[in-house]
């Protein structure tokens, strides 16, 4: 068992012998390989900005602790994604508490600027909607979308003065990489 640990430890292959040791016809084994990982993390996932494919971009489900209601609808923050930027191409975010509870801001500053048009949003055909969030050395800002287009003007225009003022109290550190993240949310029927 130690030598099995030491392999995986130092992830080496390692193969194991079973059956009796004093067997000398065919004993069978067990080989522990190290393979190249295919990844299939979001696999068929688009986002709904752009229609672009999420697939292997690096992502964190979330459990949005307070609910946003209005008219009958209920908006959800379901998941963000860490989508690749400059010299990191996993995607530069950290997953500190400071850049959590950022992100969290983000989202709840989303939800309550459409509230009021969770409505119009869902019978339009834009119950998924995402928040891209650029956070660089050169350029700071968003874009939000639905179905591969960005949202209609007046939807944009509630989203700028409340999305604006939390995007900028970030504070930027030099050196600090860039971030790009993608939140996801879902406008759903409230049945209660």
């Amino acid at each position: 068992m130690a030598e099995i640990r030491r392999s995986l430890r130092e992830m080496k292959d390692y193969t194991v012998t079973c059956g009796r040791l004093d067997q000398s016809e065919s004993q069978e084994l067990v080989c522990l390989q190290w393979v190249e990982e295919k990844c299939a993390v979001n696999k068929g996932v688009i986002s709904p900005i752009d229609g672009k494919s999420m697939e292997s971009v690096r992502s964190k489900k979330m459990f949005q602790k307070s609910e946003y209601k209005e008219n009958g609808k209920i908006i959800r923050w379901t998941e963000v994604f860490f989508l690749p930027r400059g010299h990191n191409p996993k995607g530069g975010a950290t997953d500190t508490a400071e850049h959590n509870r950022l992100t969290e801001r983000i989202a709840r500053a989303f939800c309550l600027a459409l509230c009021p048009h969770l409505k119009l949003l869902k019978e339009d055909g834009m119950a998924k909607l995402g928040l891209r969030v650029t956070f660089d050395s050169q350029e700071v800002g968003f874009v939000a979308g639905s179905n591969g287009q960005p949202l209609p003007a007046q939807y944009l225009n509630a989203l700028d003065s409340v999305l604006i003022p939390v995007i900028h109290s970030r504070g930027r550190t030099r050196g600090e990489e860039p971030i790009v993240m993608e939140l996801i949310f879902y406008i759903l029927e409230n049945i209660t």
